[in-house]
């Protein structure tokens, strides 16, 4: 039986425990768990939208982007 270390039967069984253990525990968590995420993805939307919006309205048509003046040490 356990000349071959783990069999195709044996990753079976394992699978299908790991699967309850989720299912019996992680329920309760899996809710806001997805809350969450969708505001995760909502906020990182919003900030890549910003971020897109800003450098357009930075480069726009027609504007040379000027170097920075250089400071004089005192």
């Amino acid at each position: 039986m356990l000349r071959n270390g783990l069999e195709p039967w044996h990753l079976l069984i394992v699978a299908i425990v790991v699967i309850v253990v989720i299912v019996l525990f992680g329920s309760k968590r899996l809710p806001d768990t997805a809350r969450s995420l969708g505001r995760s993805m909502r906020i990182l939307r919003s900030e890549a939208k910003a971020l897109k919006e800003e450098g357009s309205a930075d480069a726009a048509p027609g504007e040379q982007p000027r170097p920075a003046t250089p400071v004089d040490p005192l």
